[in-house]
């Protein structure tokens, strides 16, 4: 018993058995079975929790600020990269639908010129546009091939869909070309188109002598009261007079009428070109001789 009460008269010794022992015995209270936390557990998570969370949410908005920044620096990056490309594919583009209608046009132009070149034995030089007259009493336009060329006064000038006008002045090396829209029955000057219908060259014949301003139409003269021209065929140039070549599309015949002293009758023909937004032609040749 002496020793029990030296032992326990010894304060370190005692305190460390103490201590031993509410550890031993905190180990077997928290390791058994349980449903609920004792109250000092509860009291040390909770104390956690809140300094966490103290310490955590500046933590957090600090790591998360530098996180927009990179991330905002990478958005913009990107945001140029797509503007780079936004504005090379506008480019390529626009590019593209140059090149596609400019070859459109020019397949358009070859199946015309070797149609015609199987129907009648001519030479089509193409030309380019480059100007045109704004006077309305004067229309005329300029292309950019002339006597070195080949090119001749008085030759016929058609476009794709049709027959244009004539040479009327010729350079070394540019034309200028009346269009059909300055032909006047009134102007001793202007020359007539000896005409046709397309499949009925041997039943039809007439004149095509004026051009309507107002309707946008020629009208065609001369035509017999038997002939076999009707609303729709196809008007061309038939090559008598030698002032157009034969086979020239001139429009389509849109009404036909008695005309005005009542022996002959008169039709109105649509044109075939449309007179504006050219971009190549093409000068008729006269036939070559083999």
């Amino acid at each position: 018993m002496f020793k029990l009460f030296k032992l326990l008269g010894n304060k370190r010794l005692f305190i460390l058995l103490l201590g031993l022992i509410l550890f031993i015995a905190l180990m077997g209270f928290t390791l058994g079975k349980r449903s609920q936390l004792s109250w000092p557990e509860k009291f040390i998570n909770d104390t956690v929790a809140f300094a966490q969370n103290i310490f955590y949410k500046p933590a957090g908005f600090i790591a998360g600020l530098f996180e927009d920044i990179a991330n905002m620096r990478k958005v913009y990056e990107e945001n140029e990269q797509l503007k780079i490309a936004v504005s090379h594919y506008i480019r390529d583009k626009a590019k593209y639908n140059f090149i596609e209608a400019d070859n459109e046009r020019l397949q358009n132009e070859l199946h015309f010129t070797e149609n015609q070149k199987k129907m009648y034995k001519y030479e089509y030089k193409i030309a380019q546009v480059v100007s045109a007259s704004p006077d309305p009493l004067n229309r005329t336009i300029t292309i950019n091939i002339g006597e070195k060329n080949g090119v001749k006064n008085n030759m016929a000038v058609i476009s794709v869909e049709g027959l244009v006008g004539t040479v009327s002045q010729v350079s070394p090396f540019s034309s200028t070309v009346k269009l059909l829209t300055d032909l006047d029955e009134r102007n001793p000057n202007s020359n007539a188109i000896a005409a046709t219908v397309l499949g009925k060259e041997n039943e039809s014949f007439g004149m095509v002598e004026s051009y309507d301003e107002e309707t946008g139409t020629f009208l065609m003269t001369k035509i017999a009261e038997k002939d076999k021209l009707d609303k729709g065929d196809i008007v061309v140039s038939s090559g008598l007079g030698e002032a157009f070549p034969r086979g020239m599309i001139i429009g389509k015949v849109i009404s036909r009428q008695v005309g005005d002293f009542g022996l002959t009758h008169t039709a109105t023909i649509e044109p075939a070109a449309t007179f504006g937004n050219w971009k190549e032609l093409f000068v008729v040749v006269p036939e070559i001789e083999e």
